[in-house]
């Protein structure tokens, strides 16, 4: 079974103490183990950088390995034409992720280049979106087999 990609982009290793009022108390560790628990048996790799090097690298490693990708790609979703290229590639479901709901911050945030690929958006659902993101996935995996 291929594995889910889950990659976070940067700051995000500072969750839990960033910015509690908009990103939530939760750690991003407390967020693995929520992801791991809903996936059962289908590996995750659950990984987070501050580099967009690493981030497009790990994106080309689940292009040759993975069956989806769930992406936070913070401050990249943005400004990254980089990173909307190697999405580009991937031929499984991209789930967009967002812990807060960009849409109702300032407009900087209002353009995503992530979105231009992704298959679906997620937004606003705070930390405990992340397991209902890998469920959706899972289904989305499931209808791509059909």
């Amino acid at each position: 079974m291929k594995p889910i990609y889950i990659l976070n982009g940067p700051n995000l290793n500072r969750l839990g103490k960033r910015e509690p009022e908009i990103y939530g108390t939760t750690t991003l560790t407390e967020v693995e183990a929520m992801c791991r628990e809903v996936a059962g048996d289908r590996p995750i790799e659950f990984r987070q950088t501050n580099s967009e090097e690493r981030l497009i690298d790990w994106v080309h490693e689940a292009i040759d390995e993975g069956a989806g990708i769930i992406i936070n790609p913070a401050a990249f979703t943005f400004t990254s034409l980089a990173l909307l290229d190697a999405l580009k590639m991937f031929k499984g479901p991209i789930i967009e992720f967002h812990i807060s709901n960009v849409h109702r911050r300032e407009s900087i945030y209002h353009r995503s280049y992530v979105s231009m690929t992704a298959t679906t958006v997620m937004a606003g659902l705070g930390a405990k979106g992340y397991p209902l993101a890998v469920r959706a996935l899972e289904s989305l995996i499931a209808d791509e087999r059909r």
